[in-house]
């Protein structure tokens, strides 16, 4: 408990050391956030990240996330949060309810999309069988960033890439007219097609459902 109200405490202390009131506005506005910024960019965020305590406990390290990510006034706080989620040493699938609730009160495309790629999207290859399910059922939510999150959560898998999963998560996206899902597909689709072009040209050209966003961004490299 010590070492996690010590993790918190220096996080909180390290922000507000690093915060830059001119910088704080743009970056607010630029990410039209209602939640306001210290003004702390990414490379510093990332040299706090270095300095901080370590906890070894599975149970106080998730507490402190949690800590950081619910009572957040600024939205660094969150950022730093985000990134301590994903140590490796306690990565596990008993963490997908964790990244749930950062997908769902998280809510925009700056968190999402990491906690997509960085966070589910190795899960989803370690344990397959525990996080596929949770994954396929994300892809018809009414909440529009889990569905996101399962088209795009494959980004960066390469080979190891479950075709079939992505291919279910945009069939079941493919006529929703929202943007962030529909350029979502496209990333997906483009991505994958570094891998296996003929894969996915082929996908697109079966779909003519497809939006013109989508199929665009899929075929950009093609």
């Amino acid at each position: 408990m010590e070492l996690e109200v010590s993790l918190i405490k220096a996080v909180r202390a390290g922000l507000e050391e690093l915060a830059d009131p001119r910088k704080a506005p743009q970056m607010q506005a630029y990410m039209k956030s209602a939640m306001p910024f210290l003004g702390v960019p990414k490379p510093r965020r990332a040299a706090l990240l270095k300095s901080l305590p370590r906890v070894d406990d599975p149970d106080e390290w998730l507490d402190a996330v949690r800590t950081l990510w619910r009572e957040a006034t600024y939205r660094e706080e969150r950022y730093v949060a985000l990134a301590l989620s994903g140590d490796r040493r306690f990565q596990s699938a008993g963490l997908l309810p964790w990244f749930d609730e950062m997908i769902v009160t998280g809510a925009w495309w700056d968190y999402v999309d990491e906690i997509a790629s960085k966070l589910v999207g190795p899960l989803l290859r370690s344990a397959p069988g525990v996080v596929r399910p949770h994954v396929l059922r994300w892809s018809a939510d009414a909440d529009r960033w889990r569905r996101r999150t399962s088209i795009i959560c494959q980004l960066g898998a390469k080979g190891a890439t479950d075709v079939e999963l992505l291919a279910a998560c945009v069939d079941a996206n493919v006529d929703d007219p929202d943007f962030f899902l529909r350029k979502g597909i496209g990333w997906a689709l483009r991505e994958y097609a570094k891998t296996d072009p003929g894969w996915v040209r082929a996908f697109v050209e079966a779909r003519p459902g497809l939006s013109p966003l989508s199929r665009r961004e899929a075929l950009k490299h093609l």
